[in-house]
């Protein structure tokens, strides 16, 4: 897929998309193959919560494309650690287990908890030493939102290293109000941070969390189509991850995102993906093992 940003969700294993992104008959052990022909990246929101085995690595770098990008989540034994510095050699066994994946791991993602704060900054530059790789770093403790001296040093350390800082933007999440479960869920679960739109490399990260009727994200989208467009102008290829409460709908916002911004790119390619295929057409194929 020859897009100039990397566009894509929270996850690729959604049974909640068949019917939609994924014909209703679509074993789940193809859902990432069809997932990497619509999409070029996604959130590695999987490896955050455990470590996937070998096989399932190896099975993984055998139906990613080679351009496309796996943003895997350090673990949370790594990132949720008493002290990042003595996290080392779990840093580099997650490493070394992602290694086939080569380059579509770029960058990987540390997703740190709200309790880290300024006086841990010695800590994340170890980590990103150790580390080694392309990274990019979400933070949420609210001293890093605060504009004084304190966010100042998070970034000098950041544009200086060339890791990227992930802006998180909620905004269109906690706009919404509703009783429904999976959206007060989501309000619970997501934070509620000021917008931080931040280059430090060539690769901006953006995770857009939004509301759950798509129409109403429009004008929270606008700023980042200007901004995306900016980005691609100027050399650079950001990656667009696009949720929604329960994230049902997150392929669907992800294509209207696309959509928008064909509108400020002209001759941006359109989003493509093989026919879906009935349930009855999958019948005679045979069973997935033999297709």
């Amino acid at each position: 897929m020859n897009l100039p940003y990397f566009l894509g969700c929270p996850s690729w294993n959604d049974a909640g998309w068949r019917g939609s992104l994924y014909p209703s008959g679509l074993p789940a052990s193809d859902y990432l193959a069809r997932y990497c022909s619509v999409f070029n990246t996604v959130e590695g929101n999987t490896t955050l919560y455990a470590w996937p085995s070998e096989q399932k690595i190896k099975r993984w770098a055998a139906l990613m494309p080679e351009g496309f990008r796996f943003c895997a989540k350090l673990p949370r034994d790594i990132s949720q650690a008493p002290d990042l510095r003595e996290v080392e050699d779990l840093i580099r066994s997650f490493r070394t287990l992602l290694a086939p994946l080569g380059s579509r791991v770029t960058p990987f993602w540390l997703q740190l908890p709200a309790s880290f704060g300024p006086a841990r900054l010695d800590e994340l530059a170890q980590l990103i030493e150790t580390l080694d790789r392309p990274l990019a770093v979400e933070v949420r403790h609210a001293a890093f939102f605060a504009r004084g001296e304190e966010e100042r040093a998070l970034n000098r350390m950041l544009r200086e290293r060339g890791v990227e800082r992930i802006c998180m933007d909620t905004r269109a999440l906690f706009s919404c109000r509703s009783s429904d479960p999976a959206l007060l869920h989501a309000q619970r679960k997501k934070p509620r941070l000021p917008v931080r739109p931040a280059a430090f490399s060539e690769s901006p990260q953006l995770r857009f969390v939004g509301h759950p009727e798509l129409e109403a994200n429009d004008r929270f989208l606008a700023p980042w189509l200007s901004k995306v467009v900016e980005w691609i102008e100027a050399g650079k290829r950001p990656h667009v991850y696009l949720h929604t409460p329960d994230n049902q709908l997150a392929p669907d916002l992800a294509m209207r995102f696309h959509d928008l911004l064909s509108a400020r790119l002209p001759g941006l390619p359109p989003l493509t993906a093989p026919p879906m295929q009935t349930d009855s057409q999958l019948s005679l194929l045979g069973p997935p093992g033999q297709r």
